[in-house]
């Protein structure tokens, strides 16, 4: 059966969408959801909402799908149990730390796996069912063909979001709006940067990364036919009138198994959109089309009157039960009701009366028991046993009726025997004494000149492709006795996988011996390619439970979050080494849409320049975007990140390797770099940061 989960970022939300055909309800309670900005819910309102919903055969998924620091995972611990306690279905996870968490402080809580954790192949499926996750949210990216591929083959249930805000980067992959303004989409408070001005010249003057809201309203039967098991609505932000509209259109094109008709589809525009919506990413039909700003006009105030008045006007029958009853000279009244999940509710009144004239019939009994509006219950039947010659007055059967549906609701909306832990971090790992090794990544197979080699780096990274096209710069790593590493495409649907298997096969027999990667979808991959696997930033290692989780997968060293600050790092408990990247423009944003392509009409390459397409925000900063496999679109910093001078500062913290990242930068400016770092000097990028070392996010 599909299911429709519906946004509820308040109590009120929470009616309007349940009231409008929601099978299950999203909401956040706590510090540690992707919307903070929401209302959410106090524990007593939680409890509240899990009742009511719970009463009304709709299930709760409660949001923890945030990154979490070592010193909050114990109040995240306090928040799942309370959530558990309260009777909530699942939780929602990106941090693989608060998973393992889980284990501990709510080991009876159904897990799924949010969008944030980037999953867009089988591989991706596989993994989070391999970490005891039942469902997976897939990125929104995805196409119908690359959706229909996993549902086929996926051990676990899929979630798909069918309407709602775009956001330009990868979810879980985006770091402009914590680098820029200290406000982190990982940690729940995304500024959406996204939606403001840029420009390609010297001037911010369109909106290249502000996509239009998804509508996959026309595709509803065959989503089902995919074998999805739920569509996912976006929209915790916004208002109760929104969710009730909203749901009530796609619940009732679910229910009749059609899809939305030309007036629905205008209502969803009317509610909000960016003019217009877009179905490009799941026709595969990527472009300027998609993009689009939210217009200033008029609020829909008869559209949203109507919802408010529909959803605050009664209650609607959802919940099919049979009746039961018996009639029988000498014995009381009884009556009783059945829900679909087996429940039973009983009563039982007085004595029948011999009939006097008119005697009670089985079709009297039905008639009054049937009478269900008002609450939340549809007769679904009754099965009345009247034996003849009797009466009861009707008040009685009508209040046994109310007695019965009263007490199943009780037993519906009580909250079940919640399985819960106490939280324990485990054994410590003691800091490295030693400081870091060197680690250069290098963007491009010229930028590792046999100059840059002489400064002897323990590790030296290549992109994939660009180790597979460059065997001789990967075999003079390994002449040199450096270890030679690939970094695996963040992004690699399935579709791409034979020319990612090609590539790996290639890079194996020049020598490379380590892949980087920055998702759980390539694990696999790397390591039957015979591959050491190591852990990049995208993976979102931001506590030491993580390191844990990502030990027991298989990897070796793990990269700490940039969204850290220094002493962050230096506190986690490095179960497995610890790389952190000291140098480089920090990697803003991934995007499935080439905003370069998009630019130019078509695809000229102004992405493969090594210094990269330039886009320019309101304040005339520069930010260099790039190409990522596949064609992708990759945001880097306008700035440097620059700790040379801050030596002692990052050395002391125990991580095991201190990487260099080269881009944009020509081979002459790489050796100057890693000559400041590792032999000293006077030399500094001209435009530099310290990323969020020292002022770290909210």
């Amino acid at each position: 059966m599909l299911e429709l989960l519906a946004p509820a970022g308040s109590p009120e939300a929470v009616t309007a969408a349940v009231q409008s055909g929601a099978d299950a309800v999203y909401l956040g309670y706590g510090d540690f959801n992707a919307r903070r900005n929401a209302k959410n819910f106090s524990l007593e309102e939680l409890g509240a909402a899990v009742s009511y919903c719970h009463v009304r055969g709709a299930k709760v998924y409660l949001t923890l799908n945030t990154l979490v620091t070592d010193r909050e995972l114990p109040a995240a611990a306090q928040v799942a149990a309370e959530a558990a306690g309260a009777g909530v279905d699942a939780v929602l996870v990106q941090d693989l730390g608060v998973l393992r968490m889980l284990r501990q402080a709510a080991p009876g809580l159904a897990v799924h796996g949010s969008t944030q954790l980037t999953v867009h192949s089988l591989d991706g499926a596989r993994r989070c069912a391999d970490l005891g996750m039942s469902r997976v949210v897939l990125s929104r990216e995805l196409s119908r063909d690359a959706i229909e591929h996993i549902c086929t083959h996926s051990p676990i249930e899929i979630e798909v979001f069918v309407h709602g805000a775009l956001c330009m980067c990868y979810s879980g992959q985006c770091y402009l709006s914590s680098v820029i303004g200290g406000r982190s989409g990982n940690r729940g408070l995304c500024a959406q940067p996204c939606r403001l001005k840029y420009g390609w010249g010297r001037r911010a003057d369109g909106n290249p990364l502000s996509l239009k809201d998804m509508s996959l309203a026309g595709h509803l039967r065959e989503l089902r036919k995919m074998g999805v098991k739920c569509l996912k609505i976006e929209g915790r932000m916004k208002r109760p009138e929104y969710v009730s509209v909203v749901t009530g259109i796609y619940a009732r094109a679910i229910r009749e198994d059609r899809e939305p008709t030309a007036e629905e589809l205008a209502q969803l525009e009317a509610a909000f959109s960016r003019q217009g919506f877009t179905e490009g990413y799941y026709l595969d039909r990527k472009g300027p089309d998609m993009f689009g700003v939210r217009e200033e006009g008029p609020e829909p105030r008869e559209l949203f009157a109507k919802a408010r008045a529909f959803y605050q006007g009664g209650e609607r029958q959802r919940v099919p039960v049979t009746f039961y009853a018996m009639v029988r000279p000498g014995e009381p009244v009884q009556v009783g009701a059945r829900d679909p999940e087996g429940r039973v509710a009983t009563a039982q009144g007085p004595l029948p009366e011999e009939a006097r004239t008119r005697p009670l019939t089985a079709g009297d009994v039905e008639k009054q028991l049937s009478r269900t509006g008002g609450t939340p219950y549809l007769c679904r039947g009754v099965r009345a046993l009247v034996e003849p010659g009797l009466s009861t007055p009707v008040a009685g059967l009508n209040a046994l009726r109310r007695q019965v549906l009263e007490d199943l609701t009780r037993q519906r909306g009580a909250a079940p025997p919640a399985e819960t832990g106490i939280f324990r971090p485990g054994v410590r790992y003691e800091n490295r004494a030693e400081p870091p090794v060197p680690i250069f990544s290098c963007r491009r197979a010229e930028q590792l000149t046999g100059a840059l080699m002489d400064l002897g780096p323990a590790l030296v990274y290549l992109p994939l492709e660009e180790a597979a096209a460059h065997p001789e710069a990967v075999g003079e790593l390994v002449r040199r006795g450096i270890g030679a590493g690939v970094v695996l495409p963040r992004i690699c649907w399935d579709r791409e996988r034979p020319e990612l298997a090609r590539q790996l096969s290639r890079a194996r027999e020049a020598g490379a011996s380590d892949a980087l990667a920055g998702t759980l979808d390539l694990i696999d991959a790397a390591r039957d390619a015979g591959f050491r696997l190591r852990a990049d930033f995208g993976l979102g290692v931001y506590n030491s439970q993580a390191l844990k989780v990502l030990r027991d997968l298989g990897f070796v060293s793990a990269t700490a979050s940039f969204e850290l600050k220094l002493p962050q790092i230096r506190d986690l408990s490095k179960r497995i080494d610890t790389e952190i990247v000291v140098y480089g423009r920090l990697p803003l944003m991934i995007a499935e849409n080439c905003i370069v392509k998009n630019r130019d009409g078509g695809c000229r390459r102004g992405c493969e320049v090594p210094g990269g397409a330039l886009l320019t925000d309101r304040r005339g900063e520069r930010f260099p975007v790039l190409r990522a496999p596949g064609c992708r679109s990759e945001i880097f910093n306008a700035k440097t990140l620059f700790l040379a001078d801050k030596a002692a500062d990052y050395r002391g913290i125990g991580a095991w390797g201190a990487r260099l990242l080269f881009t944009t930068e020509s081979p002459q400016e790489c050796l100057q770099a890693a000559r400041r770092y590792l032999e000293g000097g006077a030399w500094a990028p001209r435009d530099l940061t310290r990323g969020l070392y020292y002022r770290g996010v909210e």
